[in-house]
């Protein structure tokens, strides 16, 4: 049992150790933040973005850094997920990317505005949050077999060897595996049934084969289409 003046002595001690602490985590916080932030790479253009994402309210819809509202995409790691060239389309015209689907207003922004915007995202993206938000499960993992079944092992090496523009764009309206978008169909065993010359000539203009067709005219460079239809024309059913 403590006496009067033996409580007020651990009161006061305890109440300074632990205000010791608190200061010297705040102190440490603040000295992680420039290196954490990558300060040193918050640009105009990046300010400006952040300026146009403000006076838009953007977060009246997305959230980022864990701020925000939950009716359309978490943005904190968009750029990792999808792409430069993905969200420059998505600022330029939403409903071309997701006809009839996508309710994101479009602001006929300027060039200068989208790349401004980009700029904000990609800084927020380079940022270490400590692991947050966490990874989407953007492809399927494969589960420890038991000895001698191979299913496991075939299946990380097919994810392997996923286009990342695949998991950046493709993924946002086909599914794959049972993963994915389901704006589209689903693009199992398209090896099958479409040759690599007819991927190649649908990935560059959809409506050059149909007129009426729903995908967007992506933004894919000569690379990208002989990646994507080197990889599709690979996928062949079971």
């Amino acid at each position: 049992m403590l006496t009067k003046s033996q409580a007020k002595a651990f009161f006061i001690i305890g109440t300074a150790a632990f205000s010791a602490i608190f200061v010297g985590l705040t102190i440490d916080t603040f000295q992680r933040i420039p290196s954490q932030t990558k300060s040193q790479n918050l640009t105009e253009e990046v300010i400006r973005g952040k300026h146009l994402f403000d006076t838009k309210n953007c977060m009246g819809c997305h959230t980022i850094m864990g701020e925000g509202a939950y009716y359309a995409p978490e943005l904190t790691k968009v750029f990792e997920r999808r792409g430069e060239a993905f969200i420059k389309a998505m600022l330029r015209d939403p409903e071309a990317m997701y006809p009839g689907q996508r309710k994101m207003t479009n602001y006929q922004f300027t060039e200068q505005e989208i790349d401004d915007l980009t700029a904000f995202l990609i800084w927020i993206g380079e940022m270490d949050l400590n692991g947050f938000p966490p990874k989407p499960d953007l492809v399927k993992v494969a589960s420890p077999g038991a000895v001698g079944d191979t299913s496991a092992s075939d299946t990380v090496v097919k994810n392997e060897n996923r286009p990342q523009v695949f998991n950046q764009m493709c993924v946002a309206c086909h599914a794959l595996n049972g993963q994915g978008g389901n704006v589209g169909p689903a693009l199992d065993g398209i090896g099958s049934r479409r040759d690599i010359h007819y991927l190649q000539k649908w990935l560059k203009d959809p409506m050059s084969i149909k007129a009426n067709s729903t995908m967007p005219k992506l933004p894919l460079s000569e690379d990208e289409v002989t990646e994507l239809s080197a990889y599709l024309s690979s996928l062949k059913g079971e």
